[in-house]
């Protein structure tokens, strides 16, 4: 079996978009912790850019979804937090750039 890593399950959620910004959860800064164990199990904390995102659970069930798809990986649990609470400047500075936020 192959080891899956952290920087694997980044790169998965890379695939993952937020529909209202129409950026990646991963260049914006929402996921916080991304954890593999020895046995392919992944854990991710994430976040939303606001506590009552209506899409909140669309988001986390894709995330979900595609982590889930990844060759070799035993189960996934994606976990919702609010600790710390998201802000722009977790965000790639690029994709600032190119919202037009200035750092």
């Amino acid at each position: 079996m192959d080891k899956i890593t952290a920087d694997m399950v980044y790169e998965k959620l890379g695939s993952v978009v937020d529909p209202e910004i129409g950026i990646d959860v991963v260049s914006l800064g929402l996921v916080y912790d991304v954890k593999v164990d020895d046995d392919n199990n992944v854990f991710v904390k994430m976040t939303m850019t606001v506590p009552g995102c209506p899409l909140a659970g669309m988001i986390v069930a894709d995330a979900q979804n595609v982590l889930e798809e990844m060759k070799g990986v035993n189960e996934v649990n994606v976990q919702l937090v609010w600790d710390p609470p998201w802000s722009p400047d977790m965000m790639k500075p690029d994709i600032k750039k190119k919202l037009g936020i200035e750092s």
